[in-house]
């Protein structure tokens, strides 16, 4: 079997060979003549945009921003420190915010009566107290009608008196209130005492009854038909006749009075 040479001109060149040697090109990065002419004109012609070095006024512009810089950075960095340091007092007066219109929300007023009422005010010695009532009825400006009226007065550090009752009548103005039916007065030292009526002077810190008295605390037990109670200076004074029982040890020296001479002498001991 014998050969002939590619390159022999008695035979012509294959299409092989032509693609061989042929350039190769992708599909994708063939362009027309056209487009190749459009896109370089595009590139002669866009012009190269040069940074311009800044004038005097520029530089005084920039000046003007960087000082401005120095002082409102620091002033906003204080601002935001002073915030930190007074958000506690900010977060206890929203509290008591909310304490006091959820308390509002539980006060009704309607023809004249508020239900959950709540009268504060201070006594001569600068002791505070409170007057509370599950509803108060205005019925002049001076009187008001109380159902289920309560008083606090607060004496000191560990001292305080607190009295209930049914019903009252609480003179604003004159800080005066009287109690009626099934009234009771506990003292912080233990003290109890329960009566029909008793009248409260608010203001100077007197408690009298002039109906009977039954009286129970740290000297024992006590029966009297009247009594007057020094709010500030822890004293209590019966009327006769009366009863009293004394605890073992009792020395005399718990601020009570027996009741008065006219009252029979068959105490026991």
């Amino acid at each position: 079997m014998t050969g002939t040479a590619p390159d022999d001109p008695d035979f012509p060149p294959s299409d092989d060979d032509d693609q061989r040697d042929r350039p190769v090109q992708r599909e994708d990065y063939a362009r027309s003549a056209e487009d190749v002419a459009r896109q370089r004109s595009i590139f002669n012609n866009r012009t190269i945009r040069q940074r311009l070095l800044p004038n005097e006024n520029d530089l005084a512009r920039r000046r003007a921003i960087m000082r401005s810089a120095k002082w409102a950075l620091p002033l906003t960095a204080l601002v935001l420190l002073g915030s930190i340091a007074a958000w506690p007092a900010v977060e206890r007066a929203v509290i008591m915010h909310r304490g006091t219109m959820a308390q509002m929300s539980r006060v009704h007023v309607k023809s004249g009566s508020m239900l959950n009422a709540t009268y504060r005010g201070l006594d001569d010695h600068g002791h505070p107290f409170m007057v509370t009532a599950d509803e108060a009825r205005q019925i002049s400006p001076e009187r008001i009608d109380l159902t289920t009226p309560q008083a606090d007065s607060l004496l000191g550090p560990g001292n305080w008196v607190y009295v209930t009752a049914r019903n009252g009548v609480y003179i604003q103005h004159s800080q005066l209130l009287d109690l009626t039916q099934d009234v009771m007065l506990y003292r912080s030292d233990g003290t109890t005492m329960y009566s029909p009526t008793a009248d409260i002077d608010m203001k100077h810190g007197i408690i009298v009854s002039d109906s009977w008295i039954h009286s129970e605390g740290p000297f024992g037990v006590l029966d009297a038909q009247g009594a007057m109670l020094l709010i500030r200076d822890g004293i209590m004074q019966f009327r006769g006749p009366g009863r009293m029982l004394l605890n073992t040890g009792h020395d005399g020296r718990t601020g009570v009075q027996p009741p008065s001479p006219t009252a029979p002498s068959g105490g026991k001991r």
